[in-house]
Formats: structure tokens, C-alpha cells, sequence
């Protein structure tokens, strides 16, 4: 009768690690199956900030347009406002002056303000000037374009180097300069005098 009773008390105690062992590995891989899900919805929504073809067109009160278009934006997901974007070309129609065109390999746009940071391998052209550098900042609200780092602006009478270009684009003026005060602006005349640079 003891050795009966033992053997039911085992049993039961087996029983019972064993639902525990099941329940326990049932949680383990119910835990595993939702980290998964947690990791699989936040691509998910990182996949969704991602825009293909991404164009902008804006307006200011003077008749200006500013277009914008870019292969690819990624919006910012602590500001739905910034989009960061990958290879921009740009235009800036002002109304009463030619067309300034400017390209970059990645740039951070302002849906708000429409502010642009264009960055790496920028490229500005207008009329017959070129200038590259490799970080210009833009806005149509105060008229401004500043490009810095390792500037270099051309046309087809000279070249120069500078630090930073600053231009007015209402003005049509010109700011050039560098950072320290005791370099100067290296400018180089491409137009030929007697048969020689």
C-alpha cells in the first residue's frame, strides 16, 4: 500500500514537472516569437520613411520657384518636417535672372521652411560660373546660399579658392572669403595675355 501510494505521489510530481517544463518552453518560445515581431514591425516602420523619387516645388512671394528632386528620402522620425535625401538636383527659377541649377550626393531638406543643406560633391551653375564645394547651406526665406569647404568657383575668364562663397540671390551679390584672417582668396586669370597665362 506505501509502495502504491509512492508511485502515485511520483507520478503525479513527474506529471507536473513536465507540464511546468512544457508551459516554461512554451513562454521561452512565445517571448522569442514576439521579440521577433517587435523587430520585424520597427523595420517595418523604418522601410516606411523611406520615399523613392522625392520632388518638391516651392514658391516665395517674389515669383521664385525652388524645385527640388531627389532619388531618395528618408523622413526624420523625431521630425516629420526634416527629410534626409540622397542624389539632389535642384533649381531655382528666379523670376527676373537666369536659372541657378545645383547638384549633390545627399542633403537634408525643410518641408516647413524649405531650407536645404545640400552636402558632398555640391555643384552650383549659373549663367557661365561654376562653383563647387562640399557644403552649402540654402534659404529661399532669406535669399542666401553659403558654400564652404574646399570652394572653388570658375568661369571662363577665372578660377578662384576660397574657404566660403556667400551669395545673395535677390542682390546678386557675392561674398567671398576665408576663415582666417591671414590667408587670401587665391584667384587665377584663365584669359590669355601675349600667347601665355
Amino acid at each position: 500500500m506505501q509502495k502504491s501510494f509512492f508511485l502515485r505521489v511520483s507520478f503525479i510530481i513527474s506529471i507536473i514537472i513536465l507540464l511546468l517544463l512544457i508551459i516554461f518552453n512554451l513562454n521561452q518560445n512565445n517571448n522569442e516569437l514576439k521579440e521577433k515581431k517587435k523587430e520585424i514591425v520597427r523595420e517595418e516602420i523604418e522601410n516606411s520613411n523611406i520615399i523613392k523619387d522625392v520632388e518638391y516645388k516651392s514658391k516665395d512671394s517674389s515669383g521664385n520657384e525652388y524645385i527640388l528632386k531627389a532619388s531618395e528620402g528618408i523622413i526624420d522620425q523625431n521630425n516629420s518636417n526634416i527629410i534626409y535625401l540622397t542624389t539632389i538636383d535642384a533649381v531655382i527659377k528666379l523670376k527676373d535672372y537666369n536659372s541657378i541649377d545645383i547638384s549633390s550626393n545627399f542633403g537634408k531638406y525643410n518641408i516647413y521652411d524649405f531650407d536645404t543643406i545640400f552636402s558632398k560633391n555640391v555643384i552650383i551653375q549659373y549663367l557661365d560660373n561654376i562653383i563647387m564645394g562640399e557644403y552649402l547651406e540654402f534659404s529661399l526665406n532669406k535669399n542666401l546660399m553659403t558654400i564652404s569647404k574646399n570652394v572653388i568657383f570658375k568661369n571662363n575668364k577665372s578660377s578662384l579658392k576660397a574657404d566660403v562663397i556667400e551669395v545673395d540671390i535677390k542682390t546678386k551679390d557675392i561674398k567671398i572669403s576665408m576663415y582666417e584672417e591671414n590667408k587670401k582668396v587665391n584667384i587665377k586669370s584663365l584669359s590669355k595675355k601675349n600667347g601665355s597665362n
